[in-house]
C-alpha cells in the first residue's frame, strides 16, 4: 500500500503536466522514466515504441511500471505524428507477471477500496492501433497486458501462461475473458486451471498470435507492421478498430449493424474519397486523416 500511495500524486496527476505530453513540449526522454524506454521510430518517426524495461525483475509489473506506462500511451496517444503504437519488453521476458511482493500482503479491503489493477486496462482505451512485440515470457499479468494490444507478434521463443492459479488467486486483469475469447474454452481452462506455459507456436495456433518471427528481428518486425498502418487513414483506421473491437461485445446482428454504420461513416470523409479516387486514377492515396 504504502508503494500505491506513493503513486497518488503520479497518478492524479492531469495529463497536461506529464512528462512526454506531446502537445506542449517534446515526447519525453528515456531519462525522464525509470521502469520503460520510449522512442519515436519509423522513416516517419510515426510509430512510438514502449519497451518495459525492469530487467532484474524480469520486467514484472509493478505500480510504477504501469503507471509510466500509462503516461506513454497518453503522450503517444495525443501526438498527433504518432499514427501507431508498439510495447515490447527485453529478449528474455516480455513481462514475467505482476510484481508478487508488492501484492503479496494485499487484503480483500485494500483492493476492493482501492479498485486494485483498475487503472491496468488503459490500453484498451487507446485509440491507435497497439502492436505487442512479445519475447520471452508473458505469463500472468504479462500475458493480460499483450491480450490488451490489437495485434501480438510473437518472437519463436516466447511462452504464454496465466499461472495465478498456482499462487491461489486467479487472473485479475482480464485474463479469463481476454484468453477465453482468443483460443477458445478449452484451452483457456486447461491454462487458467493448471497455469501450464504454452510455447509462440502453439500460441499462434491457437489465434492468440498473429504471426511468430526470430528473436533478434520481431521488433522490427511489429515497426514496420505499424509503419504499414500508419500509412493509412488515421481517422477510418480508428473506425476498423472500433468495428473489430466490438465483435467481442456484442452479438453478430448488433455488430453488423454497428459496422455498416461505421462504412457508411467512411463516406463522409475526405480520405474514403482520396482513397477511391487514387485506386481509380491507379496512383496511391495520400490520405490526410479528415
Amino acid at each position: 500500500m504504502a508503494a500505491l500511495r506513493a503513486l497518488l500524486p503520479v497518478v492524479r496527476r492531469p495529463l497536461r503536466s506529464w512528462p512526454g505530453c506531446a502537445a506542449l513540449r517534446p515526447f519525453a526522454s528515456e531519462a525522464d522514466f525509470k521502469y520503460i524506454l520510449t522512442e519515436k521510430k519509423g522513416k516517419g518517426r510515426n510509430v512510438g515504441l514502449i519497451r518495459l524495461n525492469r530487467p532484474k525483475a524480469l520486467n514484472a509489473l509493478c505500480e510504477g511500471l504501469m503507471a509510466e506506462l500509462n503516461q506513454a500511451l497518453a503522450a503517444f496517444e495525443a501526438d498527433p505524428a504518432v499514427r501507431a503504437i508498439v510495447v515490447t519488453g527485453g529478449e528474455k521476458a516480455f513481462a514475467a507477471g505482476a510484481d508478487i511482493k508488492e501484492m503479496q500482503n494485499q487484503t480483500f479491503q485494500d483492493c476492493y477500496s482501492g479498485g486494485f489493477l483498475s487503472h491496468w486496462d488503459q490500453l484498451t482505451r487507446v485509440k491507435k492501433p497497439v502492436i505487442a512485440a512479445v519475447n520471452g515470457y508473458a505469463l500472468g499479468g504479462g500475458c493480460e497486458l499483450a491480450m490488451m494490444c490489437d495485434i501480438i507478434y510473437a518472437g519463436e521463443k516466447a511462452q504464454f501462461a496465466q499461472p495465478e492459479i498456482l499462487l491461489g488467486t486467479i487472473p485479475g486483469a482480464g485474463g479469463t475473458q481476454r484468453l477465453t475469447r482468443a483460443v477458445g474454452k478449452s484451452l483457456a481452462m486447461e491454462m487458467v486451471l493448471t497455469g501450464d506455459r504454452i510455447s509462440a507456436q502453439d500460441a499462434k495456433q491457437a489465434g492468440l498470435v498473429s504471426k511468430i518471427f526470430p528473436v533478434d528481428t520481431l521488433v522490427e518486425e511489429a515497426i514496420q507492421c505499424a509503419e504499414k498502418i500508419a500509412s493509412n487513414s488515421k481517422l477510418v483506421t480508428a473506425m476498423a478498430k472500433e468495428s473489430v473491437n466490438a465483435a467481442f461485445e456484442m452479438t453478430l446482428t448488433e455488430g453488423c449493424k454497428l459496422e455498416k454504420k461505421l462504412f457508411y461513416s467512411t463516406f463522409a470523409t475526405e480520405d474514403q474519397k482520396e482513397g477511391m479516387a487514387a485506386f481509380v486514377e491507379k496512383r496511391k492515396a495520400n490520405f490526410k486523416g479528415q
